[in-house]
């Protein structure tokens, strides 16, 4: 009776016929686990305690940093590094966040921008160390020109020393997403990306944006990857 039922069940044309529906109400599923359980973890998404993301770039910079956190968002990370680091910026181009930085999140040695990161004057600004970009890159449609033109609009520290902490999401971070990709179903973890990425493809934007990889590890589907400017 079992194998009677599957076999109804699950063939070529059921197959063909629901396929597409099932990876869709699976993406669904994703998103509304995600919501459902940052209600219950009191409006913050349990991810941050299970990935520990903050936590990389916290240990990935020295204590007399002048750091700048571009894509800042709330400025939680913010807030985190600027325990340890000497000055943190927090460049964030939506005001509703900036704002809310501001108000949870201010410090004696961070600030909160509300600026477009690659055009505003940081004449004023200390001179930094390190850039950190934890899930930003995936939100630009033109990446390579986005992360040039931050470098040159900077004022570094050390011109022989530009240091970058860099977070991204994968593609490839299970077969599901790459299928759903084939499919032209929506396969994004975010439907603002314009891209998430593989490891070469990660590879070749920092090639064409004059960045060099020093070191990288992969956790969870996302790239965490110690540049410095060629």
């Amino acid at each position: 009776m079992n194998n009677l039922v599957k076999s109804l069940m699950f063939n070529k044309l059921t197959a063909k016929l629901f396929l597409k529906s099932a990876l869709k109400i699976h993406s669904l599923s994703y998103k509304v686990s995600g919501k459902l359980a940052t209600i219950l973890n009191d409006g913050v998404h349990p991810k941050k305690n299970i990935i520990k993301y903050n936590d990389w770039f916290v240990e990935n910079i020295q204590d007399n940093d002048v750091i700048l956190d571009v894509g800042s968002n709330t400025g939680m990370m913010s807030e985190m590094m600027c325990v340890k680091a000497e000055f943190v910026y927090g460049i964030e181009i939506q005001s509703k966040l900036v704002r809310d930085a501001k108000v949870r999140r201010q410090k004696d040695n961070n600030e909160f921008i509300c600026a477009d990161a690659t055009i505003f004057d940081y004449a004023n600004c200390r001179p930094i160390d390190c850039l950190t970009l934890s899930n930003v890159l995936e939100h630009i449609e033109y990446r390579v020109d986005f992360l040039k033109n931050i470098i040159k609009k900077v004022k570094w520290k050390d011109e022989s020393n530009k240091k970058l902490l860099i977070r991204v999401p994968m593609i490839d971070r299970e077969w599901i997403a790459v299928y759903k990709k084939e499919l032209n179903i929506e396969y994004r973890l975010d439907t603002t990306h314009f891209t998430e990425y593989t490891f070469i493809k990660f590879s070749k934007e920092m090639k064409q944006s004059g960045i060099s990889i020093l070191n990288h590890h992969v956790v969870f589907g996302e790239i965490y990857a110690i540049c410095k400017v060629s």
